[in-house]
């Protein structure tokens, strides 16, 4: 089970998530901006994720999360993106290879699904071609039309628009809602 752990050492008050022991899951700091384009860079590469601004991944880096190993060493991460108070966007999850068939990638998404939550919105809205994965955690597939704020921030001016292959898929988190879950992740 996902356990908020308090009390990690860092400036302010935070949640690190733990799960019988490493890596540990915690918000990512502004150092490692580098670090998590790089766990991503391959994947960049090849097609299958977008490439994310350095810039605005500073500037948003209080959204980010990330998973260490015991040596420090950022093994998965994942952002959460704000259309409005009530609707964010998880994006930008990645593992590396060596963790992979770990669990690790469902852990950082109820992770940032708890984040989400504690942040007001609620409904967690992703574009994936990972559906299973993330069907596994609770969402359920809906259509991208029906969220404007996402198709207009991001999918009009995307490169890939025409071929797009990515599922969309949406959490509710309020108690009580769609997906079953009761809002838990």
């Amino acid at each position: 089970m996902l356990q908020p752990c308090h009390g990690y050492p860092t400036r302010s008050r935070t949640h690190v998530y733990t799960e019988g022991g490493l890596p540990i899951i915690r918000p990512a700091e502004a150092h490692e901006a580098d670090d998590i384009l790089a766990l991503f860079a391959e994947e960049v590469q090849a097609g299958k994720m977008l490439p994310r601004d350095p810039v605005e991944v500073r500037a948003g880096i209080g959204n980010w999360l990330v998973a260490t190993d015991l040596q420090g060493r950022i093994v998965g991460c994942v952002s959460l993106v704000f259309f409005n108070a009530d609707l964010c966007e998880v994006r930008s999850l990645a593992v590396h290879p060596d963790a992979r068939g770990s669990g690790l990638g469902g852990r950082l998404i109820r992770a940032s699904l708890d984040l989400a939550k504690r942040r007001g919105a609620r409904r967690a809205l992703t574009l994936t071609r990972a559906v299973r994965l993330f069907e596994l955690v609770g969402f359920r597939r809906d259509l991208v039309a029906n969220y404007p704020e996402k198709v207009w921030r991001d999918c009009a001016p995307c490169p890939l628009k025409e071929m797009c292959d990515e599922v969309a898929l949406v959490y509710d988190l309020d108690p009580g809602t769609a997906n079953g879950k009761g809002g838990s992740a």
